[in-house]
This record gives structure tokens, sequence and C-alpha cells, in this order.
């Protein structure tokens, strides 16, 4: 089941069911966020930790980005 869950700080934790295999869990985890944020999967990016368990995450704030 693919979940967030909200912690301390600001920080979320995520869970997704993709395989960490070809990009797919990382793909999960942007098309989670963006749905969780309510933006467009191109506004979610990872900006550190592509091959980590913990990743750091930019969301675009441009309203133009906004659903």
């Amino acid at each position: 089941k693919n979940s967030i869950e909200e912690e301390e700080e600001g920080r979320l934790k995520v869970k997704v069911n993709s395989p960490a295999v070809d990009g797919k869990a990382n793909k999960a985890v942007i098309n989670l966020l963006a749905a969780y944020y309510g933006v467009r999967k191109s506004a979610v990016s990872i900006v550190k930790g592509e091959k980590s368990r913990d990743k750091v995450i930019e969301i675009a704030a441009d309203p133009k980005t906004r659903k």
C-alpha cells in the first residue's frame, strides 16, 4: 500500500509498493507526492538521493504548475 506519513520537522515518510528497479520506486514517489500536494508530476523532482532511501524532494511553487 502506498502511503505518506507526516513526521517532525517537515519530514514525510513515503511508502510505495513499486520495486527499486529501473527508477520505478522514484516514479511512484513522485506520483504519490504530486497527488498529495495537488501539483503536476513535472513540479516534483528528486534533488538528492535518487539511489538512496533518504531523498530530498523539491516541489515547484510556481502557480502555473498547479492543477
